[in-house]
């Protein structure tokens, strides 16, 4: 085997290729100008394949891309024997130069051709659009589908205070209806202790309507959208004035506590968007303990609403996503 190397590289009865061209300067260095110019390209090829390869790193057959490489440089170390061997006849050594060079393209090719009819199953640049844009509908259509499903959410919980709201509008009414009739009365009868009395039962009535607007205020915030109008807001009068409306949601079976906190910060909130926030949590409430909930106790349970001042640390701030302090 060695020997057989040894006359392989063997150069000294050969004539450089050089003689063939009769040593003619400009053929000679046309054929050097045109090896360097393809040997440069060829090594430049797999330097850019081997920088893509390793910057992204998630593309499929990246191995290819390594084979491509190797079988490109070969051919550039090809060319650059072929311009040594104009003056050195080292065609053994081309030789052997050829012959990694041609095994370096079976491999490629035996490595191609399998993988050709995976390449072809890739989507097109027009596919993976026509992909990017059914996604974006599908977004869309499933954006537009949440929004429906809060809205009929809110809907549905309007139904369930359906009969809680007829009732409290009813004594609301027979408050008023009540106090007109003692005022018609007052009206006949006129003197300075009618007056003073005619005087309470108008401010009944008057509070009686407007406890009835509170309510019909309340019914619209959460059965509609309606733009944010943010002002500072006492959470603990908000959640006891609405408390009867809460006991009615929930029903005889369920409890309600409100455990207001000492010395509780005002908030900057949308009044009506809060009410319907926390109408909806006592809503949620009330499904869950009815889903889980089964058997004589089926729907009763005890909700605790509690309110309190909060400092948040730098663990709650990881988790919540707010800054890190008080939260007013």
């Amino acid at each position: 085997m060695w020997a057989f190397f040894e006359r392989l590289l063997d150069s000294s009865m050969f004539a450089p290729h050089g003689i063939c061209l009769l040593w003619e300067p400009q053929l000679i260095w046309l054929h050097v100008a045109s090896d360097v110019i393809i040997a440069a390209a060829y090594f430049s090829i797999p330097i850019a394949l081997s920088i893509f390869v390793s910057k992204r790193r998630d593309v499929d057959f990246g191995w290819v891309f390594w084979a491509f490489a190797l079988f490109i440089m070969a051919c550039g170390v090809g060319h650059v024997m072929s311009i040594i061997t104009l003056w050195y006849p080292v065609y053994g050594l081309e030789g052997i130069v050829k012959a990694m060079t041609a095994a370096a393209s079976i491999v490629t090719a035996a490595m191609l051709w399998p993988l050709l009819p995976k390449v072809l199953a890739l989507p097109s640049p027009s596919q993976l659009r026509a992909a990017e844009i059914a996604l974006a509908q599908e977004g869309m259509y499933r954006r537009e589908a949440e929004d429906m499903l809060r809205q009929s959410q809110k809907m549905e919980a309007i139904g369930h205070l359906t009969g809680g709201v007829a009732h409290d509008f009813n004594n609301l009414l027979t408050i008023i209806s009540g106090n007109l009739e003692i005022a018609d009365r007052c009206l006949h009868s006129w003197n300075d202790a009618t007056r003073e009395r005619l005087t309470r039962v108008i401010a009944n009535a008057a509070n009686g309507a407007q406890r009835a607007a509170m309510l019909t205020q309340r019914l619209l915030a959460f059965a509609r959208r309606q733009p944010l109008d943010p002002k500072r807001t006492n959470v603990n009068q908000l959640i006891a004035g609405m408390s009867d409306f809460f006991r009615r949601t929930l029903g005889e079976t369920i409890d309600l506590e409100v455990a207001g906190g000492a010395d509780l910060w005002q908030v900057e909130v949308d009044p009506s968007q809060l009410e319907a926030a926390i109408l909806n949590l006592v809503v949620n409430a009330k499904d869950a303990m009815n889903a889980e909930i089964s058997g004589a106790m089926a729907g009763s349970g005890k909700l605790t609403i509690e309110t309190r001042n909060i400092s948040v640390d730098e663990g709650l701030q990881r988790n919540a996503g707010v800054p890190a302090g008080s939260m007013y």
